[in-house]
């Protein structure tokens, strides 16, 4: 195992993979990253006045009852917030602030002025179909270039009227990444969540169904983004010339793959962009692919150093004789193996979800089956009691469901959860971080052990 912690004030930076490799010239290395920031003094809640909020309004005008609430979360916007409120039909368009200014700063006045206007802002009605999410996108895009505050963020309120068969989403989200984040919540029962996961991924947020209390949703949302510490904080992955490919994928709080950007100049060097930092932990899994041909063997290399800020820490690895290599399974890729079982539970509910919408009951069984199979060994209780939902658990350890007739309209609202409901540190799926082990015989010792049971060598 080779794992190695650095920290400065605010930040806590912990590398940990399996340093044990067999050499050959596509090797996957996959190292988990632990990142902690503490406040260290710092206010706890961000200033208003550093906040650009637009809040976007995307419903049928049929559904006008479900947005009556955003009047609520208008005038619950703290003092000092910039704010806009985009409404309309086939196109969006700025309902809020009136006239010639494209932002209000929130006080007493702009907030019952805002919320007598929600009363009557212009939604979708019959005729043509309205523009399409990337439109929202790329209104809100263009408005927060006009408001360089620290954090820049888009409330999506929608109830899947914009137009099917969305074409433009891909090219706006590249566009749109980076810029701002986006929370999206979803109303009513008729809309398709990948868009609106497409959404919250690539715009670093979540995707909420939202049956009731959409004022709370929104109020809940803007007060997360004043417990903001950090509104960016690149994750920047230096890699020695033999590796390939580089990968990073947030696991938890919010799991998503992030995009890396390489450094002009620097072709071994790749920034990942994320944003939102809480006070708190998130858990990264990195993965190299590299080439052992030029690497000496039996040697320790450093493959790639991880910097958040200025802290920073190597990944370590060696790459071993085939004859020689350890006869255990090594302790250090313990938390690796979590993170992967943990995607691979997430995906499998997603994927049972979507085969049950779709009607492949044979598809959903074997899916939500391996779904609960995965979640009794994590002892992870929300995806069974999301599986519980849509079918009879009859051996979640063996993976044995029975499939009930459910309503399809359930449905979409649970595949949202399942590919944006944030999730806590893994703290109980990786478990206590695995001890040393013997680097003469490679037998794996407790965390507390400083001599190997097995030849009485003193641990390192």
């Amino acid at each position: 195992m080779s794992s190695h912690t650095r920290r400065q004030p605010g930040i806590r930076l912990h590398v940990d993979l399996d340093g044990d490799l067999l050499p050959h010239r596509n090797v996957k290395i996959e190292a988990h990253l632990q990142v902690d920031v503490a406040a260290d003094g710092a206010p706890v809640d961000l200033p208003a006045v550093e906040l650009a909020v637009i809040i976007a309004v995307d419903v049928a005008d049929s559904r006008r009852a479900a947005v009556q609430a955003l009047a609520a979360a208008l005038r619950a916007l703290p003092d000092g917030i910039s704010f806009t409120v985009l409404g309309g039909g086939t196109e969006p368009r700025r309902c809020y602030p009136v006239g010639e200014d494209e932002w209000a700063v929130a006080n007493q006045y702009e907030r019952r002025r805002a919320a007598f206007a929600a009363g009557s802002l212009p939604l979708h009605k019959d005729g043509p179909r309205p523009a399409g999410y990337a439109a929202w996108a790329a209104a809100s895009r263009a408005l927060l270039a006009g408001r360089p505050l620290s954090v820049q963020h888009l409330v999506l309120i929608t109830d899947g009227s914009s137009a099917a068969g969305e074409t433009r989403l891909e090219e706006e989200l590249d566009a749109c990444a980076g810029q701002f984040t986006c929370d999206v919540f979803a109303v009513g029962t008729d809309w398709p969540p990948d868009p609106l996961l497409a959404l919250a991924e690539r715009l670093h947020g979540t995707a909420e169904f939202v049956e009731d209390g959409l004022a709370q949703a929104v109020t809940g949302a803007i007060q997360r983004l004043r417990r903001v510490h950090t509104p960016q904080l690149p994750i920047e992955v230096t890699v020695r010339p033999s590796v390939r490919q580089v990968s990073l994928t947030e696991k938890a709080p919010r799991p998503h793959r992030l995009g890396g950007l390489p450094q002009p100049g620097r072709p071994h060097r790749w920034s990942f962009p994320t944003y939102q930092w809480e006070q708190g932990r998130r858990d990264y899994l990195l993965t190299l692919v590299a080439d052992a041909d030029a690497d000496p063997l039996e040697t320790e290399l450093q493959f790639a150093m991880v910097s958040v800020g200025d802290v920073h820490a190597p990944v370590v690895a060696r790459w071993h004789l085939p004859d020689r290599s350890p006869p255990h399974a090594p302790a250090g890729g313990d938390s690796v193996r979590s993170l992967n079982v943990t995607a691979r539970m997430r995906s499998a509910l997603r994927q049972g979800l979507v085969a049950l919408e779709a009607r492949q009951q044979g598809t959903a069984e074997d899916r939500l089956g391996q779904a609960a199979r995965l979640a009794a060994q994590l002892g992870t209780e929300w995806v069974l009691d999301e599986i519980r939902a849509v079918a009879d658990i009859e051996d979640a350890a063996a993976g044995r469901i029975r499939l009930r007739t459910v309503d399809a309209g359930t449905l979409a609202p649970m595949i949202l959860r399942a590919g944006s409901r944030p999730g806590g540190p893994l703290t109980e799926a990786v478990g206590a971080r695995p001890g040393p082990r013997c680097r003469a015989c490679r037998t794996p010792a407790g965390s507390e052990a400083r001599y190997c049971i097995s030849c009485g060598r003193k641990l390192l």
